[in-house]
């Protein structure tokens, strides 16, 4: 799961470091659009729903909140 992900956030930030990155919304890394791109992904690729309420900072930072996100979705 976690490589898929990776694949996402590449895709869309190709030279952003996902692995040792922890504040990527805090340090302004990802902007609103590419959360949008990266939310349309994660639902398409894992096959879960993310609402308005999950779209909250803490859980985009890091791969790994991200993957805590998905894997409560799941």
């Amino acid at each position: 799961m976690r490589e898929k992900l990776i694949e996402i956030l590449k895709d869309c930030c190709p030279d952003v470091d996902f692995e040792t990155e922890t504040s990527l919304i805090d340090d302004g890394i990802l902007e609103s659009l590419d959360i949008v791109t990266i939310v349309t992904d994660i639902m398409h690729t894992f096959g879960v729903t993310l609402s308005v309420d999950d779209l909250l900072p803490e859980n985009f930072n890091s791969v790994d909140d991200m993957l805590r996100l998905i894997g409560s979705k799941l």
